[in-house]
């Protein structure tokens, strides 16, 4: 999860006056844990569902509410700058949507401009899916003038000086040499032409998603600021932009907004205006639980919440949130907030008030029967989280990737996604262990879940058991004859047809399916071709099977 780090001394300097030993025993209670602290410095941790506080000043301003040293909605005065961006149509097929915006009086002095570097990169991975989804750039807004432009360049046009270089390269040499252009080239790499953030000179301020230009590069001297913000989702590129204009703002910085100049729109950004949610005082006491509060006590707690509120009658209350909260997306998360500042410890525990009797799920039931049948076989149960990355889902087990359900703001970099199959799982697990002694038999039961237009939510799980066998003899035969008893034990007849799997070597694999008077499975088998093999660092064979349980 994100960390901030930051001096005791920076929260006095914001305002907030409190001894060491109270602020860390005050700190975990408005949903932070404190990863770690000395004289000088604290370390907090927060969830990724609350990127405003991933700042000293968005800390600072949530702690001061928590505590009542101000409360309501924070007022950022937004000027209009009279500046425009034109979006040339050609970056559609790119990095189609831009967020731009002015501040005005900034200080970095001291180590301020170390942690607007860091906010900036935590905000790249948890709004921004590791800059596919979001890229920000920060430049010196005295060295360039608008009107600005983004366009579309080929790759071999508009050379500039990257950032922590020297001399000039083109787009194509940046991705090719560069550091950053080899570290994120798969973001833009496959298109024709590469995006670039140019002033009315043609001074290149930023080649999003990849590097900054050294012309703009931000010093402790700075004052005046250009924030821009690229990606693939409109929405998060405007969640992005607000919070970090409202951090700016929070410590005096004056907000100057900009217009983006569509082909078919034209819009103005930032956009801070709050957006309003209804909260039912009946819910909320229901959710908290153990809780008698009024409609004018829920005003108060979203008043320390940093929201503005407006009473409609005794059950209904209208909470207005600020534009940098974009973890608000229903009445509960509301609730939540005013949870918090009624500070959790206060809700009294007891037992709910209902009689269950409980009986073993089937499913259950069957799991027992399946890890019976694969420890007989020798193997090992591992357990792994469901919890992937495309990467490694897609990209290392040379599968071409597919809808799936992403996570929206991922805890970590390698925990983006949701699985649709356990191999990968169990192939890291292999790589984790490749120092242990062969053979390796591993095996796993567990959920994946699939994008399902047809279900309420959008989504359908399923049951799925996979193996892997690793030693320096492992074949196509072992395998097969180790679906054979696996199906066969589990009651199930087998038939094998021709597959086309790329995770496995060509012409050493198979599909499967099996018909029992319980469901249906479906999967496959096969040898791992040698490529996914050294994707995962691995130096010997490893023969592989997955089924899916069907109407069980």
């Amino acid at each position: 999860m994100p960390v901030i780090t930051f001096k005791y001394q920076d929260l006095k300097d914001l305002g907030i006056d409190m001894e060491k030993d109270e602020l860390i025993d005050t700190l975990p209670m408005m949903s932070s844990d404190i990863e770690d602290f000395d004289d000088e410095e604290i370390k907090v941790e927060f969830f990724p569902n609350r990127p405003d506080n991933l700042s000293v000043e968005g800390v600072a301003r949530s702690f001061k509410g928590f505590i009542g040293q101000e409360i309501g909605l924070p007022d950022y005065k937004v000027e209009e700058s009279g500046e425009y961006v034109e979006v040339e149509a050609d970056v559609a097929e790119i990095r189609p949507y831009i967020g731009f915006a002015k501040i005005d009086n900034v200080d970095f002095t001291g180590d301020k401009l170390k942690y607007v570097m860091d906010f900036q990169e935590n905000l790249h991975w948890v709004i921004g899916r590791d800059r596919k989804k979001v890229a920000i750039g920060i430049h010196n807004a005295d060295v360039v003038e608008g009107p600005f432009k983004y366009i579309a360049t080929p790759k071999d046009a508009n050379a500039f000086v990257p950032l922590e270089k020297e001399s000039e390269m083109t787009p194509d040499e940046i991705l090719t040499e560069h550091d950053k252009g080899k570290a994120y080239a798969h973001l833009i790499e496959k298109f024709d032409k590469y995006p670039l953030i140019l002033d009315k000179d043609n001074n290149v301020l930023s080649m999003p998603p990849i590097i900054n230009g050294e012309l703009t590069k931000l010093r402790e001297d700075t004052k005046n600021i250009i924030v821009d913000v690229t990606g693939t989702d409109e929405r998060a590129v405007n969640q992005a932009l607000n919070i970090i204009c409202s951090s700016f703002g929070e410590v005096g910085g004056q907000i100057r907004s900009m217009e983006v100049r569509y082909e078919d729109k034209t819009i103005v950004s930032p956009d801070l205006t709050p957006q309003k949610c209804l909260v039912h005082v009946s819910t909320a006491n229901e959710l908290i639980g153990g809780t008698s509060l009024t409609a004018k006590d829920i005003k108060e707690l979203l008043l320390k919440a940093r929201f503005d509120a407006e009473i409609i009658n005794d059950n209904e209350v209208n909470a207005i949130i600020p534009a940098y909260r974009v973890d608000i997306l229903h009445e509960v998360d509301v609730v939540e907030n005013i949870a918090v500042q009624y500070h959790i410890n206060s809700v009294e525990a007891k037992l709910p008030n209902i009689n269950t009797v409980a009986y073993e799920n089937n499913w259950f039931k069957a799991e027992s029967t399946i890890r019976e049948v694969m420890v007989g076989l020798g193997f090992q149960e591992v357990m792994s989280l469901m919890l992937t990355n495309e990467e490694a889902h897609y990209t290392k087990m040379n599968q071409t990737e597919e809808d799936h359900v992403q996570v929206a703001r991922p805890i970590t970099i390698d925990r983006t996604m949701i699985r649709t199959s356990l191999i990968n799982s169990l192939m890291e697990f292999l790589e984790d262990n490749k120092h242990e002694d062969l053979p390796q038999k591993i095996f796993e039961i567990g959920d994946v879940l699939y994008l399902d237009d047809s279900k309420e939510n959008k989504t359908r799980s399923s049951k799925k058991l996979a193996a892997l066998i690793c030693h320096s003899t492992a074949n196509f035969t072992e395998i097969k004859s180790v679906m054979t008893s696996v199906l066969a034990s589990l009651g199930y007849t087998m038939e094998i047809t021709d597959s086309e799997n790329k995770t496995f070597i060509e012409g050493r694999v198979a599909d499967v399916t099996g018909e029992s008077q319980k469901g249906t499975v479906k999967g496959f088998f096969g040898e791992v071709s040698p490529e996914v093999i050294t994707n995962f660092t691995l130096e010997y064979p490893v023969i592989a099977f997955e089924i899916e349980f069907i109407n069980r």
